[in-house]
């Protein structure tokens, strides 16, 4: 739901509740007016027939019953007929006991641990978490509001001051690094158990696949012949260049035969020799080191690395914010998907369930007893911040209807009162 709508919503619902209280302040009213009339006529007729002594009594007793209930009310919200009687504005002088009474009804009925607890318990939340990701309609809401917040984000970081924030930091990170030092632990993890061997299989198989192209051997003959001008005036460059060639190629295949049958070949134990002394000097080596720092210092200092990570980040807020844009966005249905699957997985899961209710009653006492008093004195601090008119209005729009009713039992009652009072003077009289 659009903040929008919500808005709509809250101000319609607030409309009905203002138009229901002045539909019931004017039943109080019509009903406190009759009472007066009534005992005017009463009065007026009194001694034309004893009935007339009855209304009258009726009457009389309705509009004080009437009117005590309506001072009672007004003097909850603020001073009857603005006159500054002692013991009125009830609500508006107590609005600091007031939130400090409510913080601690919260915090002793709402967020006392072991009820708390109780509630989790029965609300089995891994249980419903589960079966509410296993509706697609669901997981789908769900990727829809995750879309709605990472666009927002991306809006966010689209700013000059973030992209500044990102490269500096980046840079900072990098210039912490000891380039050289885990350039030679990456390769010690690369070569061990023999892995360089297999890279340097594949290279071989690469090389040798190359020496097999009809193409890049023609170039390389022709090559060959352009070095021979002395053959060229015979005739014989060309032919000197496809046989040096074929030769060339045919020595290179038998020693790459020979390097692939042979795991003890002497050049792979070169290779094995030069890759453990080039790891030790990039680990040990006190040269290698400053070379690096050198090479690394001059690599961030240069402004194409500052222009690059400025792209690279401005490119990659692009891609994001444009897929995020289309109605059939992947990182949507990326989202949809995994949230629904892992839904489909937990319903399937009891276990899984079962540990996420004894993750949240486990964790949950030492978070509650964290906050706890943070929520009451944000309470406290909520309603002490209210303005005192509007914190009135709001209440006298949320309850006042309801207290009109006791204006018309007031009414009500009180004439039946003062109606039963007057038949037991009359009976007592007789």
């Amino acid at each position: 739901m659009s903040p929008n709508t919500l808005a709509g919503m809250n101000r319609r619902r607030d409309a009905q509740r203002e138009r229901d209280l002045a539909r019931m302040k004017f039943i109080a009213f019509v009903l406190l007016a009759a009472a007066a009339a009534l005992y005017a006529v009463a009065t007026a007729f009194r001694e034309r027939h004893p009935a007339w002594g009855y209304a009258a009594a009726f009457a009389e007793a309705a509009m004080v019953g009437a009117v005590a209930d309506w001072f009672a009310i007004v003097a909850l919200f603020r001073h009857p007929l603005g006159l500054p009687i002692p013991h009125t504005a009830i609500i508006a002088r107590s609005k600091t006991r007031i939130g400090g009474n409510l913080a601690r009804f919260i915090v002793t009925h709402f967020l006392d641990t072991p009820l708390v607890l109780a509630k989790l318990r029965d609300l089995q939340p891994g249980r419903r978490v589960a079966h509410w990701l296993a509706r697609r309609r669901n997981a789908r809401t769900l990727a829809q509001h995750a879309v709605a917040v990472f666009r927002y984000a991306l809006v966010t970081l689209d700013d000059e001051r973030v992209r500044a924030f990102v490269r500096n930091a980046l840079v900072s990170r990098l210039e912490a690094v000891d380039v050289t030092r885990l350039g030679g632990q990456l390769l010690d993890v690369l070569t061990s158990q023999g892995r360089h061997q297999v890279l340097l299989d594949e290279v071989l198989q690469q090389l040798a696949r190359l020496l097999q192209d009809e193409r890049l051997r023609e170039r390389f003959a022709a090559l060959v012949a352009a070095e021979l001008r002395v053959l060229r005036y015979v005739g014989l460059d060309t032919v000197a260049g496809a046989i040096a060639t074929d030769k060339i190629a045919a020595g290179v295949g038998r020693l790459i035969a020979e390097m692939a049958d042979d795991p003890q070949h002497e050049l792979r134990q070169r290779f094995d020799t030069f890759m453990a002394d080039f790891v030790r000097r990039l680990k040990e080596d006190p040269e290698f080191r400053l070379r690096g720092e050198d090479i690394k210092r001059e690599v961030l200092a240069h402004p194409a690395l500052a222009r690059y990570l400025q792209s690279l980040w401005s490119e990659l807020l692009a891609w994001l914010g444009a897929d995020l844009a289309r109605p059939d966005s992947s990182i949507r249905q990326r989202v949809e998907d995994a949230a629904f699957a892992i839904g489909r997985k937990l319903l399937k899961d009891p276990a899984m369930q079962a540990w996420i209710d004894a993750q949240l009653i486990e964790n949950a006492p030492r978070w509650i007893e964290r906050y706890r008093d943070d929520v009451g004195r944000y309470i406290e601090a909520r309603v002490a911040g209210w303005d005192t008119r509007e914190l009135v209005q709001e209440l006298e729009s949320n309850i006042g209807r309801d207290l009109q009713f006791i204006r018309i039992n007031g009414t009500l009652v009180g004439g039946l009162v003062g109606l039963a009072i007057h038949c037991l003077t009359q009976w007592a009289q007789a």
